[in-house]
């Protein structure tokens, strides 16, 4: 069984993003982090190649600066990495992602399994997940808390996804794309052999002509980035009795016209 996952470098959910003078956004001195919620999607696809007595490869769609979570991923368990960048891929959409992904997924051959994490948050989304699936043709399988079985023999994988209503099992044959929520495992830290392994890895990189695919028109593109307007923040103590208190704030509430 081959499982693929995909990642990402973000920057650490921690750092102060702000846009330059030139449009740029910028995070400073921070370092990037694996996608986090990548990281249950790596644990999963080490378990479960394991469990099937195959493998597991990590990709990164993304410039040079990706390579740090790939090292990570490698660092945890993962036994192949790739990332895929070509400067066409500057300033296109999901589906851009997307058809590169599906790409990336084919000229492997011998997938049987993509996972991913629930969303990137560095954007917030997780769109470009369900158009891989869709460029693959391949069943997609979303907010996965647990899979409670896989037929290596039938192709098949049974899974439980977690919905606002609650739970719901369902089947599918394989191959398949999953996105995973945190629920279904806890991520393991790199042993220290494994970061030293992976320090001396040399990722391949895999370019459109390597794929042989042709980038589709962008449907969606960014046109600016601002820095959120400062906010101006009065803290006032109402003081007496709740009574007192209660009359007051409701008196400020009607004068600032909220109620």
């Amino acid at each position: 069984m081959h499982v693929v996952i995909f990642t990402r470098s973000t920057p650490d959910t921690a750092a102060k993003v702000e846009v330059g003078a030139n449009g740029a956004i910028g995070w400073g001195d921070a370092a990037t982090v694996v996608n986090p919620w990548d990281e249950y999607a790596l644990e999963e696809g080490i378990v479960q190649a394991k469990n099937a007595g195959g493998k597991a490869t990590v990709v990164a769609i993304g410039p040079e600066f990706n390579n740090e979570s790939l090292k990570h991923s490698l660092a945890m368990g993962v036994d192949d990495a790739v990332r895929v960048w070509d400067a066409a891929l500057e300033g296109t959409d999901s589906l851009s992602f997307a058809t590169v992904a599906a790409a990336a997924v084919k000229k492997m051959g011998d997938v049987d399994l993509v996972i991913c994490g629930k969303e990137s948050v560095d954007v917030g989304t997780d769109q470009h997940i369900y158009q891989t699936a869709r460029k693959l043709n391949w069943t997609m399988l979303s907010y996965v808390s647990k899979i409670l079985a896989i037929d290596y023999n039938a192709k098949t994988i049974k899974v439980e996804r977690l919905l606002e209503q609650g739970k719901q099992v369902v089947t599918s044959k394989l191959p398949a794309v999953i996105s995973v929520m945190k629920d279904i495992n806890e991520p393991r830290y790199p042993s220290f052999i494994g970061i030293r392994k992976a320090s001396k890895a040399v990722i391949p990189e895999w370019s459109l002509a390597d794929l042989g695919v042709t980038l589709p028109a962008t449907q969606a593109k960014v046109t600016q980035f601002m820095n959120l307007p400062p906010k101006n923040v009065q803290v006032e103590i109402i003081e007496g009795t709740p009574e007192e208190q209660a009359t007051k704030l409701v008196d400020r509430l009607l004068e600032e016209k909220v109620l």
